[in-house]
């Protein structure tokens, strides 16, 4: 993933996290909210609870993997957060994958309605 595509600062985690709307899946949390930027941003929260710095490298990696995946599917204009919950570290890659498949298609709805909200401000 280029590092454009990145959310780094805490700052902007902090404001995903607050202003933003977020859904609950088994796996991860997903967080999302506008950046006013001509891309999407991405980052990824796995705390010490996951496990050591294997077990929470390995989960981000298979984080990135999945939304590197299905980049095409996200609007341009947002920062999204995914938060790892503690059953990320017995799935499988294809189950992470296929919940954030199923976490897309739940928010499809709001990308739309708020999208045409900010355009119309």
């Amino acid at each position: 993933m280029e590092r454009r595509c990145r959310l780094t600062r805490d700052a902007d985690f902090d404001r995903v996290r607050k202003q933003g709307r977020s859904w609950a899946q088994s796996l991860f949390v997903f967080s999302a909210g506008r950046n006013d930027l001509a891309c999407t941003r991405f980052g990824f929260i796995v705390s010490r609870r996951i496990g050591n710095a294997v077990v929470r490298n390995r989960v981000k990696r298979q984080l990135r993997e999945a939304v590197r995946r299905h980049l095409g599917e996200f609007p341009t204009g947002w920062d999204v957060v995914l938060i790892a919950r503690a059953p990320i570290v017995t799935a499988g890659f294809a189950d992470i994958e296929n919940a954030l498949a199923q976490a897309l298609r739940r928010t499809r709805s709001w990308f739309a309605t708020s999208e045409a909200a900010a355009r119309t401000d």
